[in-house]
């Protein structure tokens, strides 16, 4: 017998979901390795004086928060663009590269001696994550002029053993980079700066354009190529926009935070759980759920042990077991 699930109304589940980031966003503010207390956190908002409260707020939680909810929503969108391209449902942003190029573009420019400083990181991070993109875009097409998306996939996992074997023989020669990937590698939201804040904030906000443009192809797409060409849908064009929007909002997520994995994953399938299979709805919801979970990892990575796990191990713990989970779904065919 099929199982019939009675979701709440989509203004419900969005407003339970702002409340959560709502909360997130303050536990995010008031709990580390000194904890404050909301009164505290109002004071240093309103009046900053300086004092130890105050610089630990400006200095270091906000950015942190800031960019938690700004490359969550990205990753959360990009998450749920990829799965709707490629119509994968277990496909995220590593499958195009994103993270490998990101990654082989910092020990390359480290072994050639580009500066160690967190602007030269960021660019080189960024220009990585966009050749990758692009590099697997045009593997990915056919005699056609649009793109497929079985070959995008093969393409996307090829380029990123390629560009993953050789980077870490790059780290392994050079030991500074090594350390430097190492520790980008591992999603670590303690920027203590503000430049990953504005550069993944101008990716959100490049990124979502094309996104928004793409929405009424994506969905007819999961119709099938035949039944969304019937339905008016512009496949190139569509396919064109998402690419480019799942590019700029992975890389500069990528390269503002570092790599995060499953979250792309994890997200789109939650939210297709909530609201059901509207690709609209989905992408909305993705966008919120998205900081919600990073913020709730760093938090969770802030008490977890004496000292920090970064969220982006947080978050591999949460969703290695949902990928396992969801797999035995998928075979026994629920």
């Amino acid at each position: 017998m099929p199982i019939h699930i009675r979701r709440a109304p989509l203004a419900v589940v969005l407003a339970l979901a702002l409340g959560a980031l709502g909360l997130s966003t303050v536990l995010s503010l008031t709990i580390g390795a000194r904890a404050i207390a909301l009164p505290e956190i109002w004071q240093a908002l309103h009046t900053p004086s300086g004092d130890t409260v105050s610089s630990i707020v400006w200095d270091r939680r906000i950015p942190r928060t800031l960019v938690a909810i700004i490359c969550g929503t990205s990753l959360g969108l990009a998450g749920a663009l990829v799965q709707a391209l490629t119509r994968n449902p277990l496909a995220d942003t590593g499958v195009l590269g994103i993270n490998s190029g990101a990654a082989f573009a910092i020990v390359l420019g480290l072994a050639l001696g580009a500066p160690d400083s967190s602007l030269a990181l960021l660019g080189l991070a960024l220009a990585g994550a966009t050749v990758a993109g692009l590099g697997i875009y045009t593997l990915s097409r056919g005699r056609s002029a649009g793109v497929d998306p079985v070959r995008l996939v093969l393409a996307g996992v090829a380029l990123s053993a390629i560009l993953g074997g050789v980077g870490d023989g790059l780290a392994l020669v050079n030991p500074q980079a090594f350390d430097r990937l190492h520790a980008w590698m591992v999603g670590n939201l303690d920027v203590a700066s503000y430049q990953p804040v504005f550069l993944c904030l101008a990716g959100l906000l490049l990124g979502g354009l094309p996104a928004i443009a793409a929405i009424r192809g994506l969905g007819a797409l999961q119709l099938g190529e035949e039944t969304a060409t019937a339905l008016g849908a512009q496949l190139t064009r569509t396919r064109v926009m998402a690419l480019a929007s799942i590019i700029i909002l992975a890389a500069t997520a990528t390269a503002a935070a570092g790599v995060i994995v499953f979250l792309g994953l994890l997200i789109p399938h939650i939210s297709r759980w909530l609201v059901g299979a509207s690709f609209g709805r989905i992408l909305t919801l993705s966008a919120l759920l998205g900081p919600v979970v990073l913020l709730c990892a760093d938090v969770a990575g802030r008490v977890l042990t004496p000292g920090e796990f970064p969220a982006g191990v947080v978050v591999s713990f949460i969703g290695a077991p949902f990928l396992i989970a969801y797999a035995q779904q998928r075979g026994k065919g629920i």
